[in-house]
């Protein structure tokens, strides 16, 4: 299902959004912020920008995509039940012993997963190998992988980093949820990351910095990508941690706890709210 218009994809967002706190809630486990933070690119990436096909997740000439900080796993399952890779109801499964929506997503138990996740730093990795062998297949899908900023931290990504801009792998766009937190705090206090961009210009990549939430902002950033030639894209997207639930936005203690059942009802109503707001604008 494509959605072309801005407000079909900001309702989707909003779907999505809801369907995150469903998951959390009986789960009594899993991230919060993050997700959260992430629908808007999410809804974009799976209903407007990604090529694939849910009845056929293995079909040769998808795209790809890649979720490295494989703790948002809420905001992947919600997305990809929307798509259309399985029932909506199978996401009140999440963290249940044998469900197949594990905590970090599992690349044995999903079909339409791409990769094993949960070990930060992996999968800028994983997605450069995916970009370079559809080179070397000569296939024209293309790959796109979310990092976090956090994991930004770590030696493993810039590895990939420089991988990347060797082999000029323009099929690939990377994309860094630029939320500002960790779980222990604020990025900037804990290792200092600076100017993302400037430093990914530094390493032979094209960059752009963008309002994680501005969707025409974003998409305009993803054509970008699409018409750059010889360089990956990383589009760091400022995003706000726990997006669409007051109580939960900018407080990095969200990073990693579930809402509890009346603060999942006070997120569901909030949310509600804002869908009523969408859907009344022109």
């Amino acid at each position: 299902m494509k959605i072309s218009d801005v407000k079909g994809l900001r309702l989707m967002a909003n779907t999505i959004r809801q369907d995150i706190i469903r998951m959390l809630v009986p789960a009594a486990s899993g991230h919060s912020a993050g997700p959260l933070g992430l629908s808007d690119i999410f809804a974009i990436l799976y209903f407007h920008e990604m090529n694939f096909d849910p009845a056929k997740p293995d079909w040769q000439d998808r795209d790809r995509f890649v979720l490295s900080n494989g703790h948002c796993s809420p905001v992947l399952y919600a997305s990809m039940a929307r798509a259309g890779y399985f029932a909506i109801e199978e996401t009140l499964t999440f963290r249940k012993l044998g469900s197949r929506m594990q905590g970090h997503p599992s690349r044995s138990w999903l079909p339409g997963v791409e990769n094993s996740s949960g070990p930060l730093g992996e999968g800028l990795g994983i997605a450069c190998g995916i970009a370079l062998a559809g080179r070397l297949d000569s296939k024209n899908y293309r790959v796109y992988a979310m990092t976090s900023d956090g994991e930004h931290q770590e030696g493993s990504t810039w590895e990939a980093v420089m991988l990347a801009a060797k082999h000029k792998l323009d099929n690939l766009v990377a994309i860094c949820d630029r939320n500002f937190i960790q779980i222990d705090g604020n990025t900037e206090d804990i290792m200092p990351l600076g100017d993302m961009a400037q430093k990914y210009r530094a390493f032979g990549w094209h960059a752009i910095t963008v309002n994680g939430h501005d969707y025409k902002a974003l998409m305009n950033a993803l054509d970008d990508a699409r018409k750059m030639k010889g360089r990956p894209t990383m589009i760091i997207a400022e995003t706000t941690p726990g997006k669409g639930v007051s109580f939960m936005e900018n407080k990095y203690q969200w990073h990693g706890i579930p809402p509890k059942p009346e603060e999942g009802q006070q997120a569901l109503a909030e949310l509600a709210e804002e869908r009523k707001r969408i859907e009344a604008e022109a």
